[in-house]
């Protein structure tokens, strides 16, 4: 099972501006202190072993989408951010090489930072393509379509050559697609959201569980949360703002926070945590602080096995 994360900004995108490069630039040759490189290999080895994420890379700008690698070879796709595009391009040279052509969407909900990359989805201009969309929203195919009026965008959706089918999940109900579990859970969202939890045939789960909030001093109603949470091997989870930030000035804005969002991966006994959905405002610095700050959270509250702590970023990778 493979978590491949493809967009992980929330709200809307963002792109480092030629500040910021510059930013980095500086500290690198700070950092080198006069070293000279041989090539840039041994220059990148040097950006990889001595600086910290956020001063050697980013955490990207691409608003939500998650492919989970599992089942019987389709593809699982969470969410339609923009972080869309580079999956389809992805998709597109896989499918060179035999992979089925079968996309099985699962959308947490319909606001635009999680399907705004739709229109940009290349396979859904090959007629041999099937692309199923699962949601918990009846009204998710008005949603794409209403994207893809004139008003709003040059291509309609009727245009589109693939096979489409949408299909609306019951919450509490199990399903079997294409050799994968799939439970779906309603969150606490603006028009509603849905949390999903894929199991693969030898067990193995994970939890997509984004544009929820949870709020600390109701935890006692947070016990179906740890029931769905239970034991999984990846949450992948809305972290989008701070402990202060969620309970004054962005209460009841449908996100949650770090601290809580490892207060219910404890109680439900998970096994790593991805922290997800970043606020746009943020720069690497401040969600490479957050990311430390969880790490330490997590270890003072810690009373049972180790939570790992890990915080996603545009093409990260997790195994599992």
């Amino acid at each position: 099972m493979l978590a491949r994360f493809w967009g992980t900004r929330g709200s809307l995108p963002v792109a480092p501006t030629a500040d910021i490069i510059q930013k980095k630039i500086a500290h690198a040759l700070v950092a080198s202190d006069g070293r000279k490189f041989a090539d840039e290999v041994e220059a990148e080895k040097f950006v990889e072993n001595d600086l910290s994420f956020a001063a050697g890379g980013t955490y990207g700008g691409a608003t939500p989408c998650v492919e989970i690698e599992a089942g019987n070879g389709s593809y699982l796709i969470c969410d339609m951010g923009s972080g869309l595009r580079q999956f389809g391009l992805d998709s597109m040279r896989r499918n060179a090489g035999g992979h089925p052509k079968v996309y099985n969407f699962f959308l947490s909900h319909l606001h635009w930072d999680h399907i705004m990359g739709f229109p940009f989805f290349v396979p859904a201009f090959d007629p041999e393509a099937m692309i199923r969309i699962h949601s918990g929203h009846p009204d998710a195919e008005e949603a794409l379509r209403r994207q893809q009026e004139e008003i709003s965008f040059p291509v309609p959706f009727d245009w589109l050559r693939a096979t489409f089918e949408f299909v609306t999940l019951t919450p509490g109900e199990t399903y079997e697609i294409d050799g994968v579990k799939v439970e779906t859970k309603l969150q606490h969202h603006s028009h509603g959201s849905y949390g999903y939890r894929f199991t693969d045939i030898t067990g193995r789960s994970v939890i997509y569980s984004t544009d929820s909030e949870h709020k600390l001093e109701k935890m006692a109603v947070e016990a179906a949360f740890i029931h769905f949470f239970r034991e999984a091997d990846l949450v992948i989870c809305d972290t989008m703002y701070s402990l202060a930030d969620s309970v004054s000035m962005k209460e009841d804005w449908g996100h949650s926070s770090n601290i809580v969002a490892v207060d219910l991966c404890h109680e439900a006994k998970a096994k790593t945590l991805a922290l997800f959905h970043h606020e746009p405002t943020y720069d690497d610095e401040d969600i490479e602080r957050m990311h430390q700050e969880t790490i330490r959270y997590e270890e003072l509250t810690r009373d049972g096995p180790a939570l790992n702590v890990i915080c996603s970023y545009d093409g990260l990778e997790v195994r599992l």
